[in-house]
Formats: structure tokens, C-alpha cells, sequence
């Protein structure tokens, strides 16, 4: 008796296979599936666009450029260099040597202030500064020399005459009076007669003056040794005007 057909197994087990399958889950399908391996980038081929690095742009600089317009000396001695920066806009490097204390920034046409130490300071849109020192002490007026009285100019003039004793006489008159002053001939100093003392003795020599009033008219040179020989001299000229010897008897 011939047995009845039997179906293969294999069929059987592909059928029931393909039945599994679609009765899994989606999520699971995805799960046991393998990873796609990434696309392998050959040496000089570029990498895909989509691969590279994304680099954030560079920010533009938002410091203005600053154009110089001039250098000002303030109150206590420190300057400021001005910058124009736009229209309407300024600013000041304040320095002390080449010590920077600060920047004055003066916007949208309006003026900047700033202090530093007593020291006050205004940024004018225009580019200019001023400044002042707070407390800072009046500046007191100097003191006027008084005026030195000019030296009185004395008006003199000497006479000189040469005695017949060796010595020197000057027959001086000017503002201060009438004088004769006496000296050797090598310059040392013997003495003076005036109006007051009006006589001197030297080795035997008599000088004296012969006044009229207030006035000195002669010079006499008296030799008292040899009993009074006299030589007289003309007071303003130094001229001998007399000569008088005395007689001796034998």
C-alpha cells in the first residue's frame, strides 16, 4: 500500500519563517538589523559636504578707527591727546609722562567729563578740552621791587701838584666840600686837610689851606726848617701863583 504524499519540510519551514517575520515588531526588525557601515573616505577625495565642520563666522570689529586731531596741555601739566572717532564722537587719552590715567569718551555731540586727583577735565564734541584744579591755591601777586634810588653822581675834580718836599697833593672839591689829600710820591697815604682841619705838619713841612668864607682859594706848602719859604698853589688849578723866600741875614 503506497504511503499518502508528504509535504517537504523545507517549504514547510520557509513559510512558517516568512510567518515570524511579520508578526515581530517594527521597532524590533530595526533592532536586530546590522549597522550600516559609513562610506570610507579614500585619500584626495574630498569629505561630503554634510560631513564637515560647521566654523562660526567672525564677528566684525565693533571699535571704531580713531583719526588723531591734536594734543592739549591741562591744568596741572598733563595732556590729553584727542581722537575723533565719528561725527559727534571723541575721545581723550589723559597721560601724566607716559602714564595713561584715562580715556574720556565724548558721544552723540554731547561733552565728557572726568576728574582725576583735583583735576577736572571737559571733552568738547569740537575735539577741545579744558580743565581746572579744584582748591587749587590763588596765585598771589608778586611783589614789586621798590625802585633803588640812583646813586648820586658827586661832581669832583682834583688838582695835582707836585711840592717841593717830594710828596703829592690833590686839591679835591665837589659836592662834599673842599680837600686836599696828601701822599709820598709812591702812592702811601699821609693824610687830608679840609675846611674843618684846615693845617698839617709833615717833617718839617707845613701844608695848609687859605680860605675865603666858605670857599678854599690857595694851597700853601710852608718849609719851616728853613724858616718859612712858601710856595702857594691856586686851589682849583693846581698852578704855583706865589713864591715867598725868606731873607737870611750874615
Amino acid at each position: 500500500m503506497r504511503s499518502p504524499r508528504r509535504t517537504p519540510l523545507r517549504t514547510a519551514a520557509v513559510l512558517a519563517g516568512t510567518t515570524a517575520v511579520l508578526v515581530l515588531p517594527v521597532g524590533a526588525a530595526f533592532a536586530d538589523s546590522p549597522a550600516v557601515p559609513e562610506p570610507r573616505v579614500l585619500p584626495g577625495v574630498e569629505r561630503p559636504a554634510a560631513d564637515r565642520p560647521i566654523t562660526p563666522p567672525t564677528a566684525p570689529s565693533s571699535k571704531p578707527a580713531r583719526g588723531y586731531v591734536t594734543t592739549a596741555r591741562l591744568a596741572d601739566g598733563s595732556v590729553a591727546k584727542i581722537y575723533e572717532i565719528g561725527v559727534g564722537q571723541v575721545e581723550a587719552d589723559v597721560f601724566a609722562g607716559s602714564t595713561r590715567l584715562g580715556t574720556l569718551a565724548g558721544r552723540d555731540g554731547r561733552p565728557a567729563y572726568g576728574q582725576y586727583n583735583g583735576l577736572h577735565i571737559t571733552l568738547y564734541p569740537n575735539g577741545t578740552v579744558s580743565s581746572w584744579i579744584e582748591d587749587a591755591p590763588k596765585p598771589q601777586p608778586k611783589p614789586q621791587p621798590k625802585p633803588q634810588p640812583k646813586p648820586e653822581v658827586v661832581q669832583e675834580s682834583a688838582a695835582r701838584i707836585v711840592m717841593p718836599d717830594g710828596n703829592v697833593a690833590e686839591a679835591v672839591y665837589g659836592a662834599h666840600g673842599d680837600r686836599v689829600d696828601l701822599s709820598t710820591a709812591n702812592g702811601h697815604r699821609l693824610g687830608t686837610i679840609d675846611l674843618k682841619d684846615p693845617n698839617a705838619l709833615n717833617d718839617g713841612w707845613m701844608y695848609k689851606l687859605v680860605r675865603d668864607g666858605r670857599h678854599v682859594l690857595k694851597f700853601v706848602v710852608i718849609d719851616v726848617r728853613s724858616g718859612g719859604n712858601s710856595w702857594v698853589y691856586d686851589f682849583d688849578s693846581g698852578r704855583l701863583i706865589e713864591r715867598y723866600t725868606v731873607a737870611t741875614g750874615k
